[in-house]
């Protein structure tokens, strides 16, 4: 009866004068796994516009339907998106955007804090996306 009680206080001396293991997480923060998916991003082209072609590849295999494009063509030809949304609170973040891009346009970063107020910010257009490259490397 008095064993147990020994071998517990000894566990917690133990515990108590070893080093802590805690994070101490808004000052310290670790960076996210590489396979990590966080907010999406477009990567710029040499003119400084998207690569995005508006196939709407990634519109269709979206499973959790958050993206919808509408296409243009400029006066070259070339075909990009008049618009572009990605609501971000209906996004899943898994990845299919990313691998069903042909030109390599969309990516997911490794952003994972994101809070808001309101829902508006979290609707994600062309711009945004063309912002959101500054955030992440």
């Amino acid at each position: 009866m008095i064993i147990p009680l020994l071998k517990g206080l000894a566990l917690t001396l133990n515990r108590f004068f070893s080093k802590p293991i805690t994070i101490q997480y808004p000052e310290q923060k670790i960076p996210p796994a590489k396979r990590w998916r966080g907010i999406q991003y477009f990567e710029k082209d040499e003119r400084g516009k998207t690569k995005c072609v508006a196939c709407g590849l990634c519109m269709i295999v979206c499973p959790s339907q958050c993206i919808y494009i509408e296409t243009a063509e400029d006066e070259e030809g070339r075909r990009y998106p008049l618009t572009y949304e990605l609501d971000a609170t209906r996004c899943i973040f898994c990845g299919f955007c990313e691998e069903a891009c042909p030109v390599k346009a969309i990516f997911m970063g490794k952003t994972y804090e994101w809070v808001e107020g309101q829902r508006k910010p979290f609707l994600m257009t062309t711009e945004k996306l063309l912002e959101e490259k500054k955030v992440n490397p």
